[in-house]
């Protein structure tokens, strides 16, 4: 049995259910109330240059469009996710660019974007520490100076989540953890449309990357501080961290 690589994460993300499940989310969820807030406070100007990274069929950037956000540029690691995304957008008749992008290697220039978007705890998809780190060096790179990058995160500390990974502390220890995975903080979730992979960190390790990255950490808090969200919203995605983090 071999370690979780990109590979099979992509397979996952092209499979039909999995895409329909993000399908559904883009149609019926749209933006979140707390995603509506963190991105008018960190990004107030309609006219910026916004990058999103593993948009998916583009729940997020979609949402952004339709509250005045028009140069935006969408990427995503998953041929079918950006082909879905191509059909829904005949429906909504945007001009939103679609591009297939690997978030360890963008095709971008230096300094091209007024801000980037990594949303629904994406970036922790990216298997490997050193990979994620290579990810926040290459969106540090195509960000203009002062520019925001806004991302979620679960985290190893949420109440919800000690016990478990407490337990899972001591099989790692042990030696006895699944032999899939690469790292503490690694895990597998079990969905009605396969297993999908994530990786949950420690606040400190994020903290510590953004930094040797090149950013400056401005805020993170917790989506269940910012506001009450909808149970619609509340069944599609559990607890999670922001990060809103500047270019230096």
């Amino acid at each position: 049995m071999g370690k979780v690589s990109s590979s099979e994460i992509l397979n996952y993300f092209s499979d039909s259910s999995v895409l329909e499940h993000y399908q559904k989310a883009t149609e019926q969820v749209g933006l979140w109330d707390s995603e509506k807030i963190v991105f008018s406070k960190t990004f107030p100007d309609p006219d910026l240059n916004l990058l999103e990274l593993g948009w998916g069929t583009g729940r997020i950037i979609f949402g952004l469009w339709k509250r005045g956000y028009t140069k935006l540029m969408a990427s995503d690691f998953s041929k079918p996710m950006i082909k879905r995304a191509r059909i829904l957008n005949k429906k909504f008749k945007t001009e939103i660019t679609f591009q297939v992008e690997d978030a360890t290697a963008l095709s971008f220039s230096n300094d091209s974007f007024d801000g980037a978007i990594f949303g629904f705890n994406g970036l922790m998809q990216i298997p490997g520490r050193k990979n994620r780190f290579q990810a926040m060096q290459e969106i540090q790179r195509v960000l203009k100076p002062g520019s925001f990058f806004v991302f979620t995160t679960h985290d190893q500390s949420m109440p919800k989540w000690k016990k478990f990974w407490a337990l899972e502390r001591k099989k790692w220890k042990k030696g006895e953890q699944n032999p899939e995975l690469l790292e503490f903080g690694d895990r597998f979730e079990e969905t009605p449309r396969g297993k999908l992979y994530i990786h949950v960190p420690d606040v400190g390790d994020i903290r510590s990357d953004l930094q040797a990255a090149g950013f400056s950490v401005e805020r993170d808090i917790v989506k269940s501080k910012i506001c009450e969200e909808s149970k619609l919203v509340n069944e599609y995605s559990d607890d999670c961290r922001f990060w809103i983090a500047r270019k230096k």
